[in-house]
């Protein structure tokens, strides 16, 4: 976050006033493998057994486990259990077997090391119900992308019975504190396979993906004070984009790439400018005497989505893109922020304070109508998924510190795993080619 409004959390009550920091001063255990945890009851789950893959006793990953898990956190699916069923992809079922054990949907595959020492991974879908063969695919890939290979055959199952994309092969970026070393981390949607981006003595605060997927724009305290950077993620290569005087937080890339909007305070105050992607000169968005901030883009880029104390308290507004007049989207409570905007536009998570709770909400932009969708208190930096499913966010679960999914409806909550240390600020990254 970058009002500081919610820095984050801490037994001592680590979130901070609004007008008293604009500027930063500067956990939970990874999970074992395959280990899902999930609350909460859907509706419309489907039933779906994934049957042990042929030959991935050998792997070094469990793939069908990896599908099972993407699926069952996805809040659209209820597992079938299939232990002792092995089936590969050329096998047809029994579907009269598979009826009995109430499955709708079947998954089978095999995984096999090539004598390159890639593996062959291969799977096919079937509708229990209508005997229906729904497909399959296979990927030869290297050892280290055997999760990647178990992801994307996931978003193949979940598109073909949702017709939505599936979202398991894209990537969630978050920060972690362990004692005065902060790292900035890039891991697979399910919180596995994290891989740091960058470590550093000094805050890491504010990641945002760009639309491509390719880069990540966060800011650092590494010069004693706000700075923001672009960070390649292939490379590891950063620039410098912007260190104007005063502070430079909260960048939002615009959904076309070729810019960002940033909170700077150059001018004095705190105010929305426009940026470059290459950097350059900024353009003024607001003219206030407030604290304007954590700017969050509309999908079609012509809305720009903000939090301001303009009003007396921090609540959410949104004006044009290119700046002009701002209307105010938030009236419940005296503390709203952290707007973020789903892909398809219908709707807005942020966090709002209730008593001295903090808690994931979502509205219906259409209508106006907002909803607390946890029974957590300490909720902090919703992100949505690329398909507009389901919203990643952090928070304290169980007195441990946690990343979380949920389901817009807030009808099924999963835990990821995370590396160890005081977790916050997650932002879901978009589909990539």
């Amino acid at each position: 976050m970058n009002f500081d409004i919610s820095p984050r959390r801490a037994p001592s009550g680590r979130r901070r006033s609004l007008l008293g920091a604009l500027l930063f001063t500067p956990a939970l255990p990874a999970l074992a493998q395959f280990r899902v945890e999930v609350s909460g009851v859907g509706l419309t789950q489907m039933p779906i057994a994934v049957a042990p893959f042929r030959g991935e006793s050998a792997s070094p990953q469990k793939i069908s486990e990896i599908i099972r898990a993407d699926l069952e956190r996805s809040g659209q699916f209820r597992g079938v259990e299939a232990a002792g069923v092995a089936m590969d992809e050329t096998t047809r079922p029994d579907m009269a077997g598979w009826r009995q054990r109430s499955a709708d949907a079947l998954v089978g595959g095999s995984v096999a090391r090539q004598p390159d020492g890639r593996w062959d991974v291969r799977f096919r879908l079937w509708d229990v119900v209508r005997d229906a063969d729904l497909g399959g695919q296979g990927y030869v890939v290297p050892q280290a992308d055997l999760r990647l290979a178990a992801h994307k055959s996931a978003d193949y199952i979940y598109e073909k019975l949702t017709g939505d994309k599936g979202v398991f092969s894209t990537r969630i970026a978050y920060v972690t504190q362990n004692g005065k070393r902060y790292t900035l981390w890039v891991a697979d949607a399910d919180g596995e396979n994290a891989q740091p981006a960058l470590s550093s003595p000094e805050s890491i605060i504010s990641p945002a993906w760009s639309p491509d997927g390719r880069q990540l724009a966060y800011v650092s305290f590494e010069a004693r004070k706000p700075v923001i950077y672009v960070h390649d993620v292939a490379t590891g290569r950063r620039r410098l984009l912007a260190n104007f005087k005063g502070s430079n937080s909260a960048p939002a890339w615009a959904p076309d790439g070729r810019s960002l909007v940033v909170t700077l305070s150059r001018d004095g105050g705190s105010q929305l400018f426009q940026i470059s992607a290459g950097g350059g000169e900024p353009r003024r968005l607001t003219s206030s005497p407030s604290i304007d901030t954590e700017p969050a883009f509309s999908p079609d880029g012509k809305t720009l989505y903000f939090v301001s104390d303009r009003g007396g308290a921090p609540q959410i507004y949104r004006m044009p893109a290119g700046g002009g007049a701002a209307q105010r989207v938030t009236f419940g409570g005296n503390y709203n922020v952290s707007p973020n905007i789903s892909p398809d536009g219908r709707w807005m998570a942020y966090i709002a304070r209730t008593g001295g709770a903090f808690k994931l909400n979502v509205m219906d932009l259409a209508s106006g109508n907002s909803t607390a969708i946890t029974d957590t208190s300490d909720d902090e930096s919703p992100s949505f998924a690329p398909n507009s499913k389901l919203i990643v966010y952090a928070t304290r679960q169980g007195g441990r510190e946690a990343l979380m999914t949920t389901t817009v409806d807030g009808k099924i909550k999963a835990r990821l795993a995370g590396q160890g240390g005081d977790l916050r600020e997650p932002t879901w990254g978009p589909f990539t080619r």
